[in-house]
């Protein structure tokens, strides 16, 4: 095993989780990439394939996990983490938060490894506050159709602190804020891939409600670093003051109106835009305090959005075939 330890990542084909295992290879750490290929795709790590310390494997973690061999440590990453995804998949998207996640901490426990939850900015909600500090408890709609994301994962916050406290698991969870960048798929759903697709079609961008809710955008190479740093992050040189809960994200906040004139500018589209109804239970404001990220990881976004936005558009771009790959 690798010095530095042998991580198991779960959801390790998707967006975020691909771009996590690659980060960490470079570190120098083994990866067992585990992901049932859901809403993650094969072709976000063949470039990983064959590498030194590379394993990947095939299953669904709402089903028991067991592997060979030690770990060190267990990101749980896996979960469709789009609107258009968990309704598509909406029970199975419980089951990711809830038995995935027993599924997960019950292997980090029975090696002895550190634990990390992929949590979100989807557990506050619609926020009363803004942004929001990781002591607020959220607005939720228990029965909405956003909450089989929302719900599960604050079920899944629930049941990792349960594993900290009866077990002394050592664990952490970052809720996570909106991210992009390469990877992500043409049809996710979200905000910026529907915006992005739009332009370079020159294509009318869809708005949903006025435009005037807010956001906040991390590139993703910027949230990989903050995972990274809470991963390895020492608690035992804060003792109880340890936070275990941190936002990462971006803290440039921007309305979608906004998003649509920069998308615009970086595709250099002729696009218009026009306005749609404002989804159920859709946020007005998200946006992350980090303090604590400042003040424990020495962390903070370092890409800009006018550099994100291009890399992006660029990725896009060639999947769409409309440069050469």
């Amino acid at each position: 095993m690798s010095p530095l330890g042998r991580v198991l990542v779960t959801g390790g084909a998707g967006f975020v989780g691909s771009h996590m295992c690659e980060r960490l290879l470079r570190e120098g750490y083994e990866v067992l990439c585990v992901d049932s290929l859901l809403t993650g795709r094969k072709v976000n790590i063949a470039a990983l394939d064959g590498m030194p310390g590379f394993e990947f494997l095939s299953h669904d973690v709402t089903n028991p996990l067991y592997v060979d061999g030690p770990l060190t440590h267990v990101l749980h990453m896996a979960s469709p983490a789009s609107p258009k995804d968990y309704a598509l998949h909406s029970i199975h998207t419980l089951k990711v938060g809830a038995l995935g996640t027993h599924n997960a901490l019950g292997l980090a426990k029975a090696k002895g490894a550190r634990f990390l939850l992929a949590s979100t900015s989807e557990v506050y909600g619609d926020p009363e506050v803004d942004p929001q500090p990781e002591t607020y408890w959220g607005r939720v709609n228990p029965i909405g159709p956003r909450s089989v994301y929302d719900e599960a994962k604050r079920f899944a916050e629930s049941i990792t602190m349960a594993y900290h406290r009866a077990h002394g698991l050592d664990v952490r969870i970052a809720r996570i804020f909106n991210t992009y960048g390469p990877r992500m798929r043409l049809d996710d759903g979200r905000v910026l891939p529907n915006l992005i697709s739009q332009a370079l079609r020159d294509e009318p961008l869809t708005i949903y409600g006025d435009g005037t809710q807010t956001r906040a955008f991390c590139f993703v190479d910027d949230l990989v670093e903050g995972l990274l740093r809470l991963l390895t992050f020492d608690t035992a040189k804060h003792g109880a003051d340890t936070p275990r809960v941190i936002n990462l994200g971006n803290s440039e906040e921007i309305t979608v109106l906004d998003l649509a004139a920069r998308v615009i500018a970086s595709t250099e589209s002729r696009s218009e835009t026009v306005f749609e109804p404002l989804p159920i239970d859709d946020p007005k404001v998200r946006c992350p305090d980090l303090a604590l990220a400042k003040r424990y990881l020495d962390w903070a976004p370092a890409v800009s959005m006018e550099s994100g936005l291009r890399e992006t558009v660029a990725y896009f771009k060639t999947e769409m075939g409309l440069v050469p790959s």
